[in-house]
């Protein structure tokens, strides 16, 4: 039995490690150093590009971290071990982000030196009337710093493939580049390309010795393109820590604890240690795990749990850190700190659900790893073959050069990020955004769609229903006895009860001698009378609606009536769910809210009973996602609070509401400004289309190099017109790009 199956029957010692890998360029290198940890033995380990870690198991007596960093490191990349939560910075363990920024901004200064040197060289190079004396020489200046400085990250990743014995588009570009700018100096230096007055003629066919060509302008605008393309796949990329800190800067920054003597001192929410008793005011947030000691109070748990409604605590209950109290002063003793809270649990999850993803493999990459050696072989050949035939070295360059040049990969590296940005610019002109490539593949195959209730298919606000008198009470006066005790209250069901009234435009009465009873309701002076907005009995509730919560309005001792609330539906989500059957999706719906209230959304928005997942925790959504994928389901996750993060992450496409938290719009894929279920169906649909044009694109890309090659092969075709040919094709595919502009008109 090997190292390795003894890891996996738990035969070894096992170690788990998680290291931040950095030098990756595409989804090859990814795979390479996956490969590469993998032939160790004992070791099992997934690298996944998008979010650049790598998780590791391994067997923990033959290895540590340091070889396992060493590993990567042979093969030209660099890896570390992440800091520690209680060693990174105050606000957040994985930092502010400086580090993400640190990979992109070496890559817009080697974009715009690009932009701005290769600009001038293709330009002067493809038109005669601009090439003045000694012309060459200036564009060889310009275009040198591009073939070398901008073009280094190339050069390296194909040195790294080079001693590893593969190749990607990398090795490509750099092939191409090199040996642009290497013949073009070899003929400026030492042939009549450098002459005084020399000029570039067009010509359809290759000549067979012709030494007056140069292509700087290929080494120049190759580079410039394939920066353009990886800048912007950067960008994408930069955001990969900010759900975890988004997530955790949700907690409160301080708590006021009580000492022996009763006073109050203020400290940080991180020095809080287990069995400290601290004091939370109306309005504050909880600032860790615990039990309530002392006091009574309505705590909103929204940005937890996910539940539209209050949750009335006292001593002896427990609350969680974040959420916020509403109207009542509470003493709370922690139970958990730090790495232990829910908080915190919930951020692990959302990482460990980015982390399991499948690392992505890219068309374009996979295309050049059989296609980049073939073009350096045929390339070679040609020259071999053309200089047998004319005996002349010099001869041969033309044909070989022009194999090189018609197939540097313009178009292939062009073929996702002009895509991508054409279909993102009109999605956020339809409120949708896709944060990048690698998700497009997702829609294509989701077949569930999972839509968490609050706030996505409902308002997330509670609203009256109805407003039902008893004993031949009147409706209106028992909304105006209700409102005007609510009015001094700003708990959301006061709120709720003090807006139905002005809708009605009730004009309310003063409340005199108001106080408010934590859990159980409010109470006022109104016209002379006693009137009490409260909890309804359990007699209110048989007769009331199941979906609904219900108040009682209690007038000098007498219950006149009650309030019934509700979260309301979204107009549109009706329409929304009929649209995503239409395109073969499975809609369920998941809430934390009871199942009365989720059987009843579900059936005026068109879900069926058995597609009612309801009373889940964060992590039970969590859960639900996982099994729907274990029962090979491909599950779109539709959410807009914390509560729903980890889910989101978890889920083969994210898809978070706009006007949900930022903690839901950073762990998702999509996000939708328009904050409505119909939104959905058009980002499926934008999704799906963006990715049959990045499709389309690399399968001409590709053709127009199968067809061109053996062209530029039998040396009839001129090395210029095959530059000029590799931009057409590259035209081409920034053509059938913009044509996404016209998606949904």
């Amino acid at each position: 039995m090997t190292a390795l199956d003894q890891l996996r029957d738990g035969s070894l010692p096992t170690g788990h490690v998680e290291l931040e890998v950095t030098g990756m360029t595409c989804a090859a290198c990814a795979a390479r150093i996956e490969k590469k940890l993998n032939r160790l033995d004992g070791v099992t380990a997934t690298v996944n590009y998008a979010t650049e870690k790598a998780v590791v198991s391994f067997d923990a007596g033959a290895y540590v971290a340091d070889d396992l960093i060493a590993t990567v490191q042979s093969i030209g990349y660099d890896a570390h071990v992440p800091v520690p939560a209680d060693t990174a910075t105050a606000t957040s363990p994985v930092g502010d982000g400086a580090a993400e920024r640190a990979l992109t901004d070496p890559l817009a200064q080697r974009l715009l030196v690009a932009a701005l040197l290769g600009g001038p060289v293709l330009v002067v190079s493809m038109v005669s009337a601009l090439q003045f004396r000694n012309w060459q020489w200036l564009t060889f200046a310009l275009a040198a710093p591009v073939a070398t400085w901008a073009a280094w990250p190339f050069h390296r990743a194909a040195w790294k493939n080079l001693r590893q014995g593969e190749a990607s588009m990398d090795t490509l570009v750099s092939v191409g580049v090199l040996a642009a700018f290497g013949w073009s100096t070899y003929a400026l230096f030492f042939t009549a390309a450098g002459d005084n007055g020399m000029t570039m003629e067009m010509s359809l066919f290759g000549r067979v010795g012709d030494d007056h060509h140069l292509y700087l302008e290929v080494a120049s605008t190759t580079v410039a393109l394939i920066l353009a393309g990886r800048y912007f796949e950067a960008r994408s990329k930069r955001t990969a820590g900010s759900a975890l800190r988004a997530l955790l800067e949700r907690g409160a920054s301080t708590a006021r604890v009580l000492d022996d003597t009763g006073g109050e001192r203020e400290v940080a929410a991180g020095d809080l240690r287990v069995g400290d008793r601290f004091v939370v005011r109306p309005g504050e947030r909880i600032a860790t795990d615990g039990v309530v000691v002392d006091g009574a109070s309505s705590i909103d748990t929204s940005l937890v749990t996910g539940e539209s409604l209050p949750r009335d605590v006292s001593a002896g209950d427990g609350v969680i850190g974040a959420t916020i109290n509403v109207d009542g002063r509470l003493i709370v003793r922690a139970t958990r700190v730090g790495a232990d809270t829910t908080l915190a649990q919930m951020a692990r999850l959302v990482e460990q659900a980015q982390s399991g993803k499948a690392p992505v493999q890219r068309l374009a990459d996979r295309i050049a790893g059989v296609f980049v050696p073939i073009v350096v072989a045929l390339a070679a050949t040609t020259l071999g073959v053309w200089a047998g035939r004319t005996g002349s070295f010099q001869d041969a360059m033309g044909p070989a050069m022009a194999v090189l040049i018609i197939a540097c990969p313009c178009a292939l590296g062009l073929a996702t990020p002009t895509a991508l940005l054409v279909g993102t610019g009109r999605g956020a002109q339809l409120g949708i955004l896709i944060k990048g490539p690698e998700i497009l593949e997702s829609t294509r195959r989701v077949d569930t769609v999972v839509l968490d209730k609050t706030g996505t298919v409902t308002t997330g606000v509670m609203q009256v229903a109805a407003a039902t008198p008893v004993h031949g009470a009147d409706a209106t006066a028992l909304v105006r006895l209700a409102a005007a005790v609510e009015s001094a209250s700003e708990h959301p069901i006061a709120r709720a009860i003090v807006a139905y009234a002005r809708g009605l435009s009730i004009e309310l009465p003063a409340v005199q001698s108001f106080r408010n009873e934590p859990g159980v309701g409010a109470h006022g002076d109104v016209d002379g009378r006693q009137v009490s907005v409260r909890r309804a009995s359990a007699a209110s509730h048989a007769g009331g609606a199941a979906a609904a919560t219900l108040v009682e309005v209690v007038v000098d001792g007498e219950v006149v009536g009650t309030l019934a609330l509700a979260d309301t539906v979204k107009p549109d989500s009706a329409a929304g769910i009929a649209e995503l059957r239409a395109l073969g999706l499975r809609p369920v719906l998941l809430t934390g809210d009871n199942a009365a209230i989720a059987a009843a959304v579900a059936s005026e928005v068109g879900i069926a009973a058995d597609d009612v997942i309801a009373d889940v925790l964060p992590t039970d959504k969590l859960r639900v996602v996982r099994e729907l994928q274990q029962h090979g389901r491909v599950v779109a996750m539709v959410g807009d609070g914390v509560n729903d993060a980890a889910a989101l992450a978890q889920a083969d496409l994210g898809i978070a509401m706009g006007s949900g938290t930022d903690v839901a719009i950073e762990a998702s894929d999509l996000t939708l400004v328009r904050a409505e279920v119909p939104a959905v169906a058009d980002a499926v649909r934008l999704s799906r289309k963006t990715l049959a044009t990045i499709k389309s694109n690399l399968f001409w890309a590709f053709a127009y190099n199968v067809a061109a090659i053996p062209l530029a092969a039998s040396g009839a075709l001129s090395p210029v017109v095959a530059s000029a040919a590799m931009a057409c094709s590259s035209v081409f595919v920034l053509s059938n790009s913009l044509r996404l502009r016209r998606f949904g008109t």
